[in-house]
């Protein structure tokens, strides 16, 4: 097949995680007889120094027109001014809403390999196997009104948590398609005790999971779901959640594994679009040294293939390559003990370790 794929690869580490990938699906792309194009494109703080702009018109235009996206990180220090009106972040809420962007799925799953860098026990590690479902267009991160104003003299700010039940039908629905596919349990997370919008998330979660009569849904509120994340984080398939406690929660969950360069991420639109990142920062007190670990976005790079192309055995051969190389012995230096490689080698190395089945 052909396909275009946008890189982003933005600031820090960015563009050297995502040189690594490139190297990677070239080499699936040989393999298994693909064509992939590429248009590198900015966004974030880069962009900034360029343009002006986090998200510029071309960069869009061009996120439009491909069949997937892939991104590297965004920000760092030089823009980290809270208080500027023009920040890299707004390039990555940027383009997830213009389009459309409004699930997150982030898979977290402990490699035995690395438990022993999680700052929890072996036993509460065992078995983790989950993905977190995250509504990523609506809620307090977009809601209207927000402002800062003084009142009275008392200076004051003002957030705006939305939900439609048109936003919270559709993302539990994607997720109880995706838990047919796993072990078949939803977990809808939610402040319902306590929020009117989580009232009607809780109310559209209910009637879904009616719609889906082989699917286990249950209820928890975000902070018990916290805590079970510490203590029984194994119970976990499938979780559905909100913008702001989806981005809480998956964060908390990353720490579960050990090693935040090993998580990937994609996050899609009803057509299947997706832009697809590592979760972890730009990185920029080791940017341009070549010792990133490449591997959650090649791990992304997976997703992409998977979910976007509609090439799951190409996914399956990147995924294995991966494993392939940690049972080698292969470490960039956040991965502890073994044989130290750069980020260039260990894109590499899975390169030569993807094949046909």
């Amino acid at each position: 097949m052909k396909a275009s794929i946008v890189l982003l690869p933005g600031d820090g580490i960015g563009p050297e995680v995502v040189a690594a990938t490139t190297s990677v699906l070239d080499k699936v792309a040989a393999t298994f007889g693909h064509e992939f194009s590429y248009s590198e494109q900015l966004i974030g703080g880069i962009a900034i120094d360029e343009t002006g702009h986090p998200l510029p018109d071309e960069t869009l235009a061009a996120c439009r027109q491909a069949d997937a996206i892939l991104l590297g990180a965004v920000g760092g220090p030089k823009w980290d001014d809270p208080q500027a009106s023009v920040r890299p972040e707004q390039g990555l809420l940027g383009v997830r809403k213009a389009l459309g962007l409004y699930a997150n799925l982030r898979p977290v799953k402990v490699q035995p390999l690395f438990a022993e860098f999680s700052p929890l026990r072996q036993e509460r590690l065992d078995g983790v196997d989950m993905l977190i479902v995250r509504e990523l267009t609506g809620g307090i991160y977009f809601g209207s009104p927000r402002k800062r104003e003084t009142v009275d003299g008392v200076e004051r700010a003002l957030d705006t948590m939305v939900y439609d039940e048109n936003e919270v039908r559709r993302i539990v629905r994607l997720a109880c398609d995706i838990a047919r596919g796993r072990r078949k349990k939803v977990t809808s997370v939610d402040k319902a005790n306590v929020l009117e919008s989580s009232r009607l998330w809780r109310k559209v979660a209910t009637e879904v999971a009616a719609e889906y009569p082989d699917i286990e849904m249950d209820h928890q509120l975000v902070d018990s779901a916290a805590m079970r994340l510490i203590t029984g984080a194994a119970e976990f398939d499938v979780v559905v959640t909100g913008n702001m406690f989806g981005d809480i929660l998956s964060d908390e969950a990353s720490v579960l594994t050990g090693s935040l360069g090993m998580l990937p991420s994609a996050s899609m639109n009803e057509d299947k679009l997706g832009l697809y990142e590592p979760i972890h920062g730009s990185a920029p007190d080791i940017a341009g040294q070549g010792i990133a670990n490449p591997l959650a976005t090649i791990l992304s790079a997976a997703m992409l293939l998977n979910h976007s192309l509609n090439l799951p055995a190409e996914a399956r051969a990147v995924e294995a390559a991966v494993d392939a190389v940690l049972e080698a012995g292969l470490r960039t230096a956040d991965l502890g003990e073994g044989t130290r490689v750069t980020t260039e080698q260990m894109g590499a190395a899975v390169c030569e370790r993807v094949r046909k089945s």
